[in-house]
């Protein structure tokens, strides 16, 4: 079990951040865009930053997928269920590639990623419709799920190795499935991201990857700040919704090009 010495000063501002992190994931993704660097900034390795980051938000995104249940049905649920699997593999594949190999690669392949999905959700209307115009042609709805499936492997290994922003790209995998609604979109998208870290954060506790003390103190932030995002998220108008996720996403990529590419 490892442990680093958290001051009281550090110990407001991870509950800060927590609380922040929480609400920011629930209500588009990418609460770890903060919570992450904040724990590098407190002086631990990146590698231990990120496993004690994925579980100190851990209870955020569960409380998140209880305030969006109302908005998630049980015949939805089994639709999902081929991306439950895939992304519970994917994320136990991720996190023992993270727990083997260095960050700073795979850094350079992040905003890369966000950019894509940032691109995708902003022009999600259009995708719609050309899924829609599909449908009524040849109605391949099966090879469509086999293809948001197959990309969801892919972005369950980087749930389980880095996880920031996944969500934004999963949602316009969501709206080619069909899920047009933006509080049933969230709901799912938070669902898959819990089942994804709880995989990772099994593995990361198994390695003994976490930094016990910070974790435990942005658990309860996290878990007030997950609640309380996707409560308001759901009394806000979609449109609104929709350009917190695209303003999120464009800051969350300039970030990460800066980071990977600029500094320095």
């Amino acid at each position: 079990m490892l442990h680093y010495p958290v001051t009281l000063a550090e110990s407001a501002l991870l509950l800060l951040v927590a609380v922040i992190a929480g609400a920011l994931n629930s209500i588009a993704g990418g609460g770890s865009f903060i919570s992450f660097p904040t724990l590098i900034f407190l002086g631990l390795p990146s590698v231990n930053a990120n496993a004690t980051s994925t579980l100190g938000l851990w209870p955020g995104t569960m409380a998140s997928v209880g305030a969006y249940r109302k908005a998630m049905s049980a015949a939805l649920i089994k639709r999902i269920v081929p991306l439950v699997i895939i992304t519970l593999a994917g994320s136990l594949v991720g996190a023992r590639l993270l727990l083997k190999t260095h960050v700073t690669t795979f850094d350079r392949l992040v905003p890369w990623l966000l950019l894509q999905g940032t691109v995708l959700f902003t022009f999600r209307a259009r995708i719609n419709a050309w899924v829609a115009q599909r449908r009524q042609q040849d109605g391949p709805s099966h090879w469509q799920v086999i293809g948001v499936t197959v990309a969801q492997a892919a972005l369950g290994i980087y749930t389980g190795y880095f996880g920031a922003g996944v969500g934004i790209v999963m949602l316009p995998l969501l709206s080619v499935m069909g899920i047009e609604n933006i509080h049933t979109m969230s709901g799912v998208r938070m669902f898959l991201v819990t089942c994804g870290n709880t995989v990772a954060i099994a593995v990361f506790i198994f390695a003994r990857a976490i930094f016990w003390p910070q974790a435990l103190l942005m658990m309860l932030g996290a878990a007030a700040g997950g609640y309380a995002g996707a409560y308001f998220a759901q009394k806000m108008q979609q449109r609104t919704v929709s350009y917190l996720v695209i303003a999120i996403g464009a800051a969350m990529t300039t970030y990460f090009f800066w980071k990977a590419y600029l500094r320095g």
